[in-house]
């Protein structure tokens, strides 16, 4: 027989309670069954397992290495599984709420597109999204106070202690308005020409703006004398479509523009990775439901997005 086929729900409570209590009496106590019953379910699991996961002694029980190493897989579980029992009893499944942190890098096109997606398969559900800079959206993420914060993060140095799953990369892109001057002669750009034009860059000692930098570098341009230094993409999309300006910009923040021919991309020999696009949770924190069905629209969003 599979060992794990005889493992019931009541073992594990029982393992936790004492592994709590530090004692089989104290156990049978909160658990209102007798000392002999738990001592018979704690030697059923170990027998299922294989393993002596209590010390017994006069003072009360302690944990074993393998049995702290239990704690770490049936603590989480059995967590999991009441939640997902008070979700169906709540009618959470049906609705509830998804508490978002959202960086500037993803707020004009993979944003929209996945909170679209997610009213259009849960009804009822509440969207609630906070912007800020990452290192903010990450301390609220530390604190419980979101469930998840998108954007590109890969190069944050406030990421230890979370979990970064990576949806794609954000390579930046060299973009102007149609009808730009630079464009009559796209197929014979000169790098030094675009600092014939002012230049829409990311703040500078940010590591979006080191990327720019080093693809600057790479291509052999330079910057112009004139520079506005921004990490508000409405600004930067304002100020390119009504001036003969050169802006280097997130992906998506310009894809839209680009498939609808509103802005244009300029060739640059030379690459920029631009970071990586993701979405950052907290692994001491269980997932709620409509934080589940949110990583699940990000991943079918990117899966199925163009590279342009």
């Amino acid at each position: 027989m599979n060992p794990d086929n005889r493992i019931k729900l009541r073992h594990l409570n029982c393992f936790l309670e004492v592994a709590r209590q530090g004692s089989i009496q104290r156990a049978a106590d909160a658990l209102s069954i007798s000392q002999p019953a738990v001592s018979k379910t704690l030697r059923e699991l170990e027998d299922s397992l294989n393993s002596r996961l209590f010390e017994r002694g006069r003072q009360g029980v302690t944990l074993t290495d393998a049995g702290n190493a239990f704690l770490h897989v049936a603590g989480p579980s059995m967590q999991a599984l009441r939640r997902g029992i008070q979700s169906l009893r709540s009618d959470e499944y049906k609705s509830g709420e998804l508490r978002l942190g959202v960086l500037s890098s993803v707020e004009t096109r993979l944003v929209p597109d996945m909170i679209q997606l997610l009213h259009e398969r849960h009804p009822g559900l509440r969207i609630s999204v906070t912007g800020g800079p990452a290192a903010y959206l990450l301390g609220l993420l530390r604190g419980a106070e979101l469930d998840l914060v998108v954007g590109r993060l890969s190069d944050s140095p406030h990421l230890e202690g979370l979990h970064f799953e990576h949806l794609y990369g954000d390579a930046l892109k060299v973009v102007v308005r149609a009808g730009h001057p630079l464009l009559e002669s796209a197929a014979e750009l000169l790098p030094s020409r675009l600092t014939d034009y002012p230049m829409v860059l990311p703040l500078a000692d940010t590591t979006l703006r080191q990327h720019a930098d080093s693809l600057l570098l790479q291509s052999g341009a330079g910057l112009p004398a004139s520079c506005l230094e921004t990490l508000s993409n409405t600004l930067a999309r304002a100020y390119t479509l009504q001036a003969d300006v050169v802006w280097l910009a997130p992906r998506d923040a310009v894809l839209s523009d680009l498939e609808q021919g509103i802005l244009h991309l300029l060739a640059l020999d030379g690459h920029s990775s631009g970071g990586s696009v993701g979405v950052c949770s907290n692994p001491t924190i269980n997932l709620p439901l409509s934080a589940q069905w949110c990583l699940e629209a990000l991943r079918e969003i990117c899966n199925n997005q163009p590279d342009t």
